[in-house]
């Protein structure tokens, strides 16, 4: 081998190192670097080993069984966990929230159904609205919030994929550049007592403002289901953002709590899907602690502040 071949050799291997390394999905990098963001080294959580897993084969969402004709859709690659839930009657579908807008929440809908889905937001922060846009009929609260919600973001979205967001790989054919929460269209506006009729099952809107003034709960009486949204979840519940009103989430909450009695199952929209009802009289009794001083707060980031109390805790805006 003459010296011209052996640096050109060299030069190859380095080519080829660099190339390899280009072609990796930003989370397959963290990976190789051993920076595996540590909210999913615990993953996955042993309170799923007790539900039934259904189409096992999609990479991005994980579907559980987590009542009769009710799915949970959750996704556990990126650190919201965000969890959708698809509501089954018989004549019609109801969509309760519609994720990332990572991957295709329609298509796992259209495989785990064919009747018609309207979607309902719990909320429209952007890591429940992702999918919105995939569908003609999204229902919504008559709020500021929600129009303005409606138009779309960019940064929060971006947010969501920055590193240390992301726990494996991104769905093939996902674009991190152009990556946003697309606009979407609020096909009929809701109410405070709202009804929505699937067939064989009736599902009430329970206003429960706080977390965002357009917050809503869910309630299936006859199957004794509670969809909270993000005003009860079993992780850290926001409450730092410029839109939460702590007054009115301490009503809602009460307002659920009272509730309790004929709940079988809360359902919550990050994390893990599936809670007793005993966690909503012991939410208001932990934030009434939290109001008067009693939980033990520190620092979580500029800005912010994590306060326990009881088994819960809470992310709030920390004083300047």
């Amino acid at each position: 081998m003459t010296k011209t071949q052996s640096s050109l050799r060299v030069l190859y291997a380095i080519w080829a190192v660099v190339s390899a390394t280009a072609l990796l999905s930003p989370s397959l990098l963290a990976q190789t670097k051993n920076e595996i963001p540590d909210w999913c080294k615990p993953l996955p959580r042993p309170e799923y080993k007790s539900l039934q897993r259904v189409l096992p084969d999609i990479p991005w969402f994980e579907v559980y069984k987590v009542a009769s004709r009710t799915f949970a859709i959750y996704e556990p690659h990126q650190s919201e966990e965000v969890i959708s839930y698809l509501i089954l009657g018989t004549k019609q579908a109801l969509l309760f929230d519609t994720g990332m807008g990572i991957a295709d929440i329609k298509k796992v809908v259209s495989r785990l159904t064919s009747l018609p889905v309207v979607v309902l937001n719990s909320h429209t922060h952007d890591d429940h609205v992702g999918g919105n846009w995939e569908f003609s009929y999204v229902f919504g609260m008559d709020t500021a919030f929600t129009r303005e919600s409606a138009k779309g973001s960019t940064a929060d979205a971006q947010a969501e994929i920055a590193p240390g967001e992301i726990c494996g790989d991104l769905p093939k054919g996902f674009d991190p550049k152009a990556y946003r929460t697309k606009p979407w269209h609020i096909a009929f506006v809701i109410h405070d007592g709202f009804r929505i009729k699937l067939g064989g099952r009736t599902v009430e809107v329970i206003a429960t403002p706080g977390h965002t003034p357009d917050a809503i709960a869910l309630i299936d009486r006859e199957n004794g289901l509670l969809f909270t949204g993000d005003t009860y979840y079993p992780a850290p519940i926001w409450l730092f953002r410029p839109e939460t009103d702590l007054a009115a989430y301490e009503k809602s909450i009460a307002r659920l709590a009272a509730l309790a009695p004929e709940v079988k199952t809360v359902l919550g929209a990050h994390n893990i899907p599936v809670a007793s009802p005993e966690v909503l009289p012991a939410l208001v009794q932990a934030f009434a602690d939290l109001q008067a001083g009693k939980a033990t707060c520190k620092p979580e980031s500029p800005g912010k502040k994590i306060c326990a109390a009881g088994k819960f805790s809470f992310l709030l805006r920390a004083a300047p």
